[in-house]
């Protein structure tokens, strides 16, 4: 972001309640956490239900913060140390809604290719492959974190300069028509969906209505323009396609698919998912570690036909840091994107394998007593519950595999069955201590139980504490913890525990 005190009260409908010193200095950041403010920076004062955002502009003007955006009045203390630094202090409506303002007016500066992205299971995890692999095209920009919602979004675009190549904004939903109202401020050029699940199933009701929701995504690409990236192993692919009108809009759409002898392969020969573009995988196997090595294959028939698609492929090795089979749909999904921008396979194979996951996904540490912890614990949904369990099967560990597994959250009335079919996908994989921490968490080892899991080796624990004074007594060096839950049961405590 690069905007003077002017252009951000026009963009806002604000006024000046403290003019700065100088009207045209360039404000070049943005937050609402006033421990977060550079010298520059624009802090804006969200009211909170806890904490109001106007208690700090004091404290963000002192940090440095060349700009501040309110609702309330400052106190005369405060608007007198704004004159004193030149600061600027403007009134505005809504400051929740002024992120918004100024990212939709800061979008039309942008000269890169916008890249909105969007899914029920590994959102961020692709996010961050695709932001890894277009760095090897041009400067990029992405989304922090799993900052989604309607005000990570707009921060993500006003990180930006105009010069930023590639900015990749992931884009989180809970019901119908959200993503389209984030689309009408972003205007993505290209839009990836990673699939359809069963996260905000409670809210929506079914696959069918969760895949509308995310083909709102593609509904908001360019005519003419746009390119749609989508998982051709997912079944509502074809769906996401025809419902979204891309090829009736002309609308470039790239197949991706982690599984080479899955439907992807079928849909394309029989032409009902037409794709000018293909990347997928062939030869899947996991390291020791759990680390998915695989061949990378691609191919453009852009120039060739349908019936070419397959006969002219690209391959290399590719072996990627993040462990578990299902991210290699997710490295799929991110190869499709760099080889739509032109990016040979090897570069794009390299970046790949440089991509490391974020603490709390799939993070392996070592703790002190010889035993591993696997946190996974910052979100979890039934589709991420069994990929991390069958990732954590598949790994070789020399002593004991124990899962601790928490609730999870948004499934509505599904939650009981959701959580049982977790237990029976836990009862058929090796593990030789499960631990269920929550109310929902008593349905896995009802599930378990009901699959046949021996019942000494299912446990329940009322709290974190329990979990960690179980785990006192019974881990052992060699052995090896996966810890999943969504992320409201604080499990990352019981990694904490374990590791310090």
């Amino acid at each position: 972001m690069r905007l003077n005190a002017k252009q951000i009260a026009a963009y806002t409908g604000g006024q000046f309640l403290v003019e700065p010193i100088d009207a045209s200095a360039l404000m070049t950041g943005i937050t609402w956490d006033s421990r977060e403010v550079q010298p520059g920076w624009l802090y804006v004062a969200l009211p909170g239900e806890r904490v109001d955002g106007h208690a700090f502009v004091e404290a963000a003007l002192r940090a440095g913060a060349a700009g501040a955006l309110v609702t309330d009045a400052p106190s005369e203390s405060c608007a007198l140390f704004a004159r004193e630094m030149g600061a600027a202090i403007i009134e505005v409506p809504n400051t929740a809604s002024a992120i918004t303002d100024l990212a939709r007016a800061w979008r039309g500066h942008l000269r890169g290719r916008v890249i909105g992205l969007t899914g029920s299971v590994g959102k961020t995890t692709t996010k961050n492959l695709v932001r890894d692999v277009c760095a090897a095209w041009g400067s990029v920009v992405a989304t922090k974190a799993n900052q989604n919602n309607e005000l990570g979004v707009p921060r993500t675009l006003l990180a930006a300069d105009p010069e930023t190549a590639v900015v990749v904004v992931e884009m989180g939903m809970r019901g119908r028509g959200q993503i389209a109202e984030l689309c009408d401020f972003v205007r993505p050029a290209w839009g990836l969906v990673t699939n359809v699940g069963e996260s905000h199933i409670e809210l929506l009701g079914s696959r069918e209505n969760i895949a509308r929701a995310k083909a709102e995504l593609f509904c908001a690409l360019p005519a003419g323009t746009g390119r749609a990236f989508t998982n051709l192993d997912d079944e509502f692919a074809a769906f996401q396609v025809e419902e979204a009108r891309l090829h009736e809009r002309a609308v470039a759409v790239s197949g991706f698919a982690g599984h080479a002898d899955g439907d992807a392969r079928v849909l394309l020969e029989r032409g009902e998912a037409p794709c000018d573009q293909l990347v997928w995988a062939e030869d899947v196997q996991l390291t020791a570690e759990g680390r998915p090595t695989f061949t990378l294959c691609a191919r453009d028939a852009s120039d060739h036909g349908e019936d070419a698609l397959f006969t002219t492929v690209e391959r290399v090795g590719c072996t990627l840091a993040l462990t578990g089979v299902h991210n290699v749909d997710n490295a799929c999904a991110a190869a499709a994107v760099g080889y739509a921008l032109g990016l040979d396979l090897e570069t794009i194979a390299s970046a790949l394998g440089a991509s490391v996951p974020e603490p709390g996904r799939q993070e392996v540490v070592a703790a002190r007593g010889g035993f591993t912890v696997i946190n996974d614990a910052y979100n979890a949904s039934p589709d991420s519950m069994r990929a991390s369990l069958a990732t954590f099967a598949a790994t070789e560990v020399a002593g004991r595999r124990i899962a601790v597994l928490g609730d999870m959250g948004e499934l509505g009335s599904f939650a009981r069955a959701c959580h049982e079919g977790v237990g029976r996908a836990a009862a058929a994989l090796p593990l030789d201590r499960l631990i269920c921490v929550g109310e929902l968490a008593a349905f896995i080892a009802e599930g378990a139980r009901a699959a046949g899991m021996d019942e000494a080796r299912i446990g329940r624990a009322g709290s974190v504490a329990d979990v960690l004074e179980e785990l006192d007594s019974l881990l052992e060096p060699g052995d090896a913890v996966l810890v999943k839950a969504s992320h409201f049961m604080g499990l990352t405590r019981i990694v904490e525990g374990l590791v310090r």
